[in-house]
């Protein structure tokens, strides 16, 4: 198994993943899971992005497009009008950030990055969703979330089956990876996509065996903040789902996560903070 890479490159921001970094959920959506992610307003959207700057977030990834179970379609249009207003606006006030726009639609990264100043893509399809997705890559250059997705956000949950859920994502992400790297793709990061198209076993096996995800290479990401798999398994909800998340959250560093996606960076940084220590 060859080294997995520590370094990816965004926008001319070299980041060291020896140190595991924090993603801040910005979610520029009426219906996202859970409500404390959803900003609409241009101050609500400043004033968050700078928050979760001050707290430690490394990365805010912006997103117009509500991937929660069941959710229904936004048109590409109305879904461009919420995210590239909002890349804007946090490009705008925070330069020196690193912003990834949260699309499976090749025109809005293609938009985010060339236009307005996002140096990632997170596309939560792999590019499954749209074909054109991966020549964006190629010729955008920037660092690409692909994450692992059974079927799209509306049937995900429709029963979804595996033979062995951690080696079918493996066995997925392989041919994906190949044909980026075939396109010239150099910065590739893994998501093994917890909650979409999952079961709350499959999560937790996901979580059990994390580490095998780095036999890819690749820097991995985990998002497990609030969702359904925490909440789920203690009965509450995902606005009590915090220290759930925490609990997960150092679970997943300790078997090698690189990328923590969050919507609490104050929390999430606490825990890296925490678990560097217990490394040392």
């Amino acid at each position: 198994m060859k080294g997995k890479s520590r370094y990816i490159n965004a926008g001319g921001n070299l980041l060291d993943l020896k140190i595991p970094r924090i993603m801040g959920i910005l979610n520029v959506t009426p219906d996202s899971f859970y409500s404390g992610s959803r900003f609409m307003s241009e101050a609500d959207i400043i004033g968050a992005a700078v928050r979760m700057k001050e707290e430690g977030a490394d990365i805010l990834d912006i997103g117009g497009y509500s991937s929660r179970p069941g959710a229904h379609a936004v048109s590409e249009a109305e879904e461009g009008n919420r995210v590239l207003n909002a890349v804007r606006l946090v490009s705008r006030k925070l330069p020196e950030m690193i912003i990834s726009v949260d699309t499976f639609r090749a025109a809005i990264a293609l938009e985010a990055v060339e236009k307005y100043g996002a140096g990632m893509v997170n596309d939560i399809s792999g590019g499954e969703a749209d074909p054109r997705m991966y020549d964006a890559i190629e010729k955008l250059n920037v660092p690409y979330i692909l994450m692992h997705m059974k079927g799209t956000p509306k049937t995900m949950q429709n029963d979804p089956v595996y033979d062995d859920v951690v080696a079918d994502i493996l066995k997925w992400f392989g041919k994906r990876i190949v044909r980026l790297h075939s396109a010239g793709v150099k910065d590739i990061i893994i998501d093994p996509g917890f909650g979409f198209g999952k079961t709350v076993a499959h999560n937790f096996e996901i979580l059990r065996r994390f580490e095998e995800f780095s036999i890819a290479g690749l820097p991995v990401l985990a998002g497990l903040s609030r969702k359904s798999m925490i909440w789920k398994a203690l009965g509450i909800s995902a606005e009590d789902a915090l220290n759930g998340t925490s609990a997960l959250n150092m679970a997943v560093l300790m078997r090698g996560a690189d990328i923590l996606r969050v919507h609490d960076v104050k929390q999430a940084v606490e825990v890296v903070k925490l678990f560097r220590n217990l490394q040392d």
